[in-house]
């Protein structure tokens, strides 16, 4: 997501793009979409934050010489403290100064606002980018596409760590540097071709979904797997149990790449999809 998102802010972001929005469900990777777009804004709905003070832009004051040029809201977290029109104010407060405000859960506010967004992203199974005209598309349409799709991304991420988890306890594989992916689906890059049979490996990850143990964030960067810890830059990005994960299945063979020179795992969960695996993305990462 991180790379992906930089790919997206020297793609399409604007000098005078004023409003951004940001839609999609609980998970979908919305935060971490807007660190890669924006490095080293500050977050409203840190996580990791305790007490938070109030969002700088309800004080916002043109004469400000060291106000931010650039303001984060979630919208949802701002609604616990704040009467909509509130939040409108505010932003067209430093809006009109030639400021720029991201907005998380843009849906909630989209109708109170008055006007859509400059630069709209959604976020499901795959990444939306859209400049709205007055004629569309309308922040809620793209949230509801969003929410149908995001649970087999999420499903395909948890299905992904059971299986790195596995290749690292099992076969002595660290986590692989390479991340892709397919529709419905994820894939793991071997550098040599691993003598593994895939179908053993399929049948633990099977286990462990039938046995329906609890995935959730242990850290910032870690979440927990039944018993076991592992890093994940996406903690968040996950199904709540192991059982949640629906027909996981590994391609028979291992796919080889010759313009990489390197050996593919396929994995695939959901319904299936016939064009699913020609498509692949390759997203370099740090994980």
């Amino acid at each position: 997501m991180y790379m992906l998102g930089r790919t997206m802010a020297q793609r399409y972001l604007l000098p005078s793009d004023l409003i951004i929005g940001i839609v999609g469900g609980e998970g979908a990777g919305k935060s971490t979409l807007i660190k890669a777009l924006f490095p080293g804004l500050e977050l409203t709905n840190d996580d990791n934050g305790v007490n938070m003070p109030e969002a700088r832009i309800y004080k916002f004051e043109p004469e400000d010489y060291f106000a931010p040029h650039t303001f984060h809201l979630d919208i949802r977290y701002e609604l616990a403290f704040h009467q909509p029109f509130e939040i409108v104010e505010a932003v067209n407060k430093v809006i009109g100064d030639g400021r720029r405000v991201i907005m998380e859960h843009f849906d909630l506010i989209y109708d109170h606002l008055g006007f859509n967004a400059q630069l709209l992203f959604a976020i499901g199974e795959e990444l939306i980018v859209t400049r709205p005209t007055m004629f569309g598309p309308f922040p809620t349409a793209l949230k509801k596409y969003c929410e149908k799709t995001s649970k087999y991304r999420i499903m395909a991420h948890s299905a992904e760590d059971i299986t790195s988890l596995l290749l690292n306890t099992d076969y002595g594989y660290k986590r692989q540097v390479l991340h892709s992916d397919v529709k419905h689906g994820f894939v793991i890059k071997f550098e040599d071709k691993p003598d593994i049979k895939i179908k053993d490996l399929e049948q633990k990850v099977k286990e462990i979904i039938k046995k329906d143990v609890p995935i959730g964030q242990s850290g910032y960067d870690k979440i927990s797997i039944g018993t076991a810890e592992m890093h994940c830059t996406g903690p968040r990005t996950h199904v709540k149990s192991s059982g949640q994960i629906e027909n996981f299945r590994l391609l028979d063979n291992f796919v080889y790449d010759p313009v990489w020179d390197e050996y593919l795992l396929v994995g695939m969960v959901g319904e299936e999809v016939p064009d699913s695996f020609p498509s692949i993305d390759y997203v370099f990462g740090n994980e």
